[in-house]
């Protein structure tokens, strides 16, 4: 039999075994951020922290994913990706206890960080390692899209998982479930995963790395801190030093001779217009979840199972709309597929600006099921067209921007939207106190704990019991303000997106044009499946 004759496989060697593993170190990722936002409240209540200090327990671990998705995807290529995503489910073991049991919320936003960094070398690397194990066709789109969905799940059974803990346990517990978890898909990565496939023998641009990875943290960390009270300074200093930052890295990457992003890829309209659409989308579900869930225990007085089971409804839009975004994105192409998200964002936005403090839940309900409708179509279509445009041989720089648009976005926007909350809580509660007819009972001191965050304010209430209902109705009232500026916000963003699609994104017909180029998404070499089967047999 000649080597022509030789069927090349498709799919890897314990195929089944190798796409569960890769799924469940994707949801132990998932797992890890969703816990953060759920347990907020009683971090709060439990270390009298400041709505800013909580605003960054909650967006560290997604800053230590986005801030480091393509230099340690590059690493992954480069020196081994089963390694790398060994090394990175140990590693978030070790952060999911450091942050379990961190004595002080400055050591708790530290924990979250390193366990983000950790997600780091997961996340991405699990994409990378079907896309090298599966060959182009059908398998590896079954593949990808069963990886998606799991993982998007994830993201809101999190929340619901967390909240079941945080009804028998106390907060510590919300970060320690994914630990079984990980332990479980480390052993079966070692077992069933092969090692070194189609992998890049190119040097990696460290530099072009770090670059990267504090260009990113610097922008997130500006919007978090630059909008709290009296962090306007420290704001502007890490704005100016991510545009420095970024700067560099954008001309490392021209100059260098094998770079992390490839800028002649990138700039297509295919590429970086549905890459801004999917980060605006994601970082509006992540940051409208983020704001539902101190709202819902704040001002509803949710327990936090509550809370994750009433964002139940956006796991079930999620579902319920994957086939039917996959039908408008073949029928009407990648532009069409996304503005229809939009539409569906821009409503559930619309409807969370109603939320008062006597909503019913079923108002609740609709908003979170129309956000998980939107960001399915949006989400399908983005990756499609991220992956169909993108060669080969680059296809880890499209893994790394499929992250960054769920990561980045949700750390910028749920940073910003988190600001906007707090800054609005402040203000608002500032006015009610200084207009009561309690207001020369009001200390400095007792004005900047009210203002500090909701927790702080229940605090103050308990220390001072005449004062507590008319405290607690206040901050009630205010955290509906800041919700409702943060919506307002997040709304506007939504607009953005969807006229950056709308005018970026080419229609059916150019798209169609583009991908019957001469060699558009075409190189490669071998089968990396055949490559798989080699490895097994060795």
């Amino acid at each position: 039999m000649t080597a022509s004759a030789v069927a090349t496989p498709t799919t890897p060697q314990r195929a089944g075994a190798i796409l569960s593993v890769l799924i469940l170190a994707a949801v132990v990722c998932k797992l890890n951020i969703a816990a953060g936002p759920v347990a907020l409240p009683a971090i709060g209540a439990a270390f009298e922290s400041p709505q800013a200090l909580l605003n960054l327990v909650a967006v560290g671990a997604p800053l230590g994913l986005a801030m480091s998705v393509l230099y340690f995807g590059a690493l992954g290529d480069r020196y081994g990706r089963k390694q790398v995503l060994t090394i990175g489910l140990i590693v978030i073991i070790i952060g999911s206890v450091c942050s379990a049991f961190a004595p002080t919320i400055e050591l708790l936003i530290a924990a979250r960080v390193f366990t983000g960094l950790a997600a780091g070398m997961v996340f991405p690397t699990t994409l990378a390692l079907i896309t090298a194990l599966w060959a182009d066709g059908p398998g590896r789109t079954k593949a990808i899209a069963l990886w998606a969905s799991i993982a998007g799940m994830a993201s809101v059974a999190g929340a619901v998982v967390a909240g079941v803990v945080l009804a028998f346990l106390p907060w510590n517990a919300a970060f320690l479930f994914s630990i079984p978890l990980a332990l479980v898909a480390v052993f079966i990565i070692v077992a069933a995963v092969p090692s070194h496939i189609a992998e890049s023998n190119e040097a990696v641009d460290h530099l072009g790395g770090a670059l990267s990875t504090l260009g990113i943290a610097a922008i997130v960390l500006s919007i978090s801190l630059g909008f709290a009270p009296g962090g306007a300074g420290v704001g502007i200093a890490l704005l100016v030093a991510a545009v420095v930052l970024l700067g560099l890295f954008a001309w490392r990457q021209v100059k260098a001779t094998n770079p992390l992003y490839d800028f002649a890829v990138a700039r297509q309209r295919m590429f970086w217009a549905p890459a801004v659409g999917g980060l605006i989308a994601f970082g509006a579900l992540s940051g409208g979840v983020f704001i539902g869930t101190q709202f819902m225990q704040n001002v509803l007085a949710y327990s936090p199972l509550q809370s994750g089971l009433a964002g139940l409804p956006a796991a079930v839009g999620l579902v319920i709309a994957a086939p039917f975004a996959a039908r408008v994105l073949g029928a009407a192409g990648t532009r069409t597929a996304m503005l229809v998200g939009y539409g569906f964002l821009l409503v559930a936005y619309l409807t969370m600006l109603l939320w008062r403090e006597d909503t019913a839940y079923w108002l609740i309900a609709v908003g979170f099921l129309l956000i998980g409708i939107a960001v399915s179509f949006v989400s399908t279509a983005a990756s499609r067209a991220l992956t169909s445009s993108t060669p080969v041989n680059r296809v880890g720089m499209a893994s790394g921007t499929n992250d960054l648009m769920s990561d980045l976005g949700g750390s910028i926007v749920q940073s910003l939207l988190g600001a906007v909350l707090a800054a609005g809580f402040a203000t608002a509660i500032s006015q009610i106190a200084t207009q009561s007819a309690q207001a020369a009972q009001v200390t400095g001191d007792m004005m900047s704990a009210l203002q500090s965050s909701f927790a702080s304010a229940a605090h103050v209430a308990s220390l001072h019991p005449d004062l507590a209902d008319g405290i607690l109705e206040a901050s009630r009232q205010s955290l509906v303000y800041g919700s409702f500026s943060g919506y307002l916000i997040g709304a506007g963003l939504i607009v953005i997106g969807f006229f950056a699609v709308l005018f970026g994104v080419p229609s059916k017909a150019n798209e169609e044009r583009s991908a019957k180029a001469p060699g558009a998404g075409s190189l490669g070499s071998e089968s990396s499946a055949a490559a798989a089967e080699r490895a097994s047999a060795e």
